[in-house]
């Protein structure tokens, strides 16, 4: 039987590297907020039962009216607002699933944590995670590196060069049974202040269970089309990505 799962979909980013004053997840991909990307592959997937949406505590309620409503995407429980740093965006969204306030709680379910700038999200890359995460509790979607690596020391020079076929580029969604997620999390969050302090500090979610827990994280090939809108650059990418049935 099919567990039950939670999408969390990160939209609180600006649109300082992509040089503009709009918010990244408002910014136009053919013409439609590239939040909405994330939001429909969420709404049509089988394996998604419902969603938390994070944005800019200032942007909730034009997300909520002119995203949510509008588009009407019925999968998003709860709107919340993001922190200054990644992980205390996700931190935010976890709170609302450790105290319960979701219409439909998910305690022995798993959790799917993806960037709300990575619009090409499908279902074959959610079914694999859910899948991956049914057997090895945390997984991520990733794909092999197709460069060669190297490791530089504080002045730029290289000290190493890591075999290429061990080296991946990970993406999200990253996915976790919930009760790890929110035991990694919630130590994560009581302790990062002083591991900030140590210099130990993280850049994603497996990061946090990888740090504050025993559990392996497997990695799941993803697709290299699942980019992360980061700069303008990657809207161009992104619109040969584009397919006429997307919408």
């Amino acid at each position: 039987m099919k567990k039950r799962c939670t999408a969390v979909i990160l939209a609180a980013g600006s649109g300082s590297r992509m040089k503009s004053r709009r918010a990244k997840q408002f910014m136009p991909l053919n013409g439609k907020p590239l939040i909405t990307y994330a939001l429909l592959a969420v709404e049509l997937s089988d394996i998604i039962d419902d969603c938390i949406l994070v944005t800019g505590a200032e942007d909730i309620p034009y997300m909520k009216k002119e995203i949510v409503n509008k588009c009407r995407f019925r999968k998003v429980d709860t709107i919340v607002a993001g922190g200054s740093e990644r992980f205390l965006s996700v931190a935010n969204a976890l709170q609302v699933i450790r105290e319960r306030k979701m219409k439909v709680p998910n305690e022995d379910g798993y959790v799917f944590i993806h960037d709300g700038a990575r619009p090409f999200l499908t279902e074959k890359i959610l079914e694999d995670t859910y899948q991956a995460v049914e057997q090895y509790h945390a997984a991520v979607a990733a794909v092999p590196s197709k460069d060669t690596i190297k490791i530089a020391d504080e002045e730029g020079f290289v000290t190493a060069t890591p075999a290429r076929n061990q080296v991946w580029s990970i993406q999200t969604p990253q996915v976790f049974d919930t009760q790890l997620i929110l035991e990694a999390y919630g130590k994560y969050m009581d302790q990062w202040e002083s591991l900030r302090q140590k210099n130990i500090t993280v850049t994603d979610d497996a990061g946090v269970v990888e740090l504050m827990t025993d559990r392996k994280v497997k990695l799941v090939m993803s697709s290299y089309e699942n980019i992360k809108i980061t700069t303008p650059e990657d809207l161009i990418t992104a619109e040969g990505f584009l397919r006429p049935d997307i919408w």
